[in-house]
């Protein structure tokens, strides 16, 4: 590594940032987590907002992933295209300053689609790196927007989102099922249920309504509201993740709170599923990629 007094990494997300100070070992000895995402630091706040990272954590190198490096961000780095791998996102780092530098993000062209992520890409080839997932495998990668991420010789080889984070905060937020999904969704039966639905039927919006329909007839208990919806959303995405892929076992990255509902909900569809924690995976990658500078 060439910053031998290490460095601080940070997850810059678009409503959050975390960061983390990296001793020459590697080992984190600092960290801090807040609010301020890229969404709620103006182009001109940037600098700033960097300088205070410092200011927590050390006068040290920084080197940023996730949205910071979005058009929404500090300065864009460019997607790299798939199949993408360390040695590609560390060849197209962005400089703002000698001691500062932007992990791009990634992006896939082909099958009459175009997919695009940035922050997913350092967790995924960093639990590559650290072997906790195999040179070729499937990921998925719940959050705001989930990926589906097929590994081949250690690179990204292609990707798919599906919005399901997303649209289950909206459903919860601003639509007619908004009281029915105060609760937390837990993978039990009503859960389960749901995502047997999602898995064999191709029918979710229509059945998103009869979310409330049936609790309005006493078909369904209201307190079993969230789970379901939560099923439904999750068994639709895993139906479209797992589509034409073979893979006996699903590697499930991210926050446990998320993955433990999408490794039940691929339990559910017939497959093994290894769950994984997201950060540590992310420090594996950002460090991954930092030997490279």
């Amino acid at each position: 590594m060439r910053w031998p007094d290490g460095f601080i990494a940070v997850d810059w997300g678009t409503t959050n940032r975390r960061a983390y100070r990296l001793d020459p070992g590697g080992s984190c000895d600092g960290e801090f987590e807040d609010g301020q995402g890229v969404l709620s630091v103006t182009p001109e706040e940037f600098p700033e907002a960097v300088a205070e990272i410092r200011r927590r954590l050390g006068d040290l190198p920084l080197l940023l992933a996730g949205m910071v490096g979005s058009n929404r961000g500090w300065i864009e780095a460019p997607y790299v295209p798939c199949p993408a791998g360390l040695d590609d996102l560390a060849a197209h780092l962005v400089w703002p300053a000698e001691r500062e530098a932007i992990v791009p993000g990634v992006s896939f062209v082909g099958d009459s689609r175009a997919d695009v992520m940035r922050g997913e890409e350092v967790q995924l080839l960093g639990a590559v790196a650290a072997g906790h997932v195999p040179v070729d495998s499937l990921v998925c990668h719940p959050g705001t927007h989930n990926k589906w991420v097929v590994v081949e010789n250690g690179r990204i080889e292609s990707f798919r989102t599906v919005m399901t984070g997303e649209l289950f905060n909206l459903l919860r937020q601003h639509s007619i099922l908004a009281d029915l999904l105060k609760t937390d969704a837990e993978p039990d039966e009503a859960f389960r249920r749901g995502v047997r639905h999602g898995l064999d039927r191709d029918d979710l919006t229509s059945d998103l309504f009869a979310v409330r329909a049936r609790v309005l007839l006493g078909e369904a208990r209201r307190e079993d509201a969230a789970s379901y919806t939560s099923g439904l959303l999750i068994g639709s995405d895993v139906r479209i993740g797992l589509s034409g892929n073979g893979a006996t076992t699903v590697c499930v990255m991210g926050r446990p709170e998320l993955t433990r509902l999408y490794a039940a909900a691929i339990r559910e569809a017939g497959r093994d599923a290894n769950e994984l924690d997201g950060e540590q995976s992310f420090l594996s990658g950002i460090q991954a990629i930092a030997t490279r500078i």
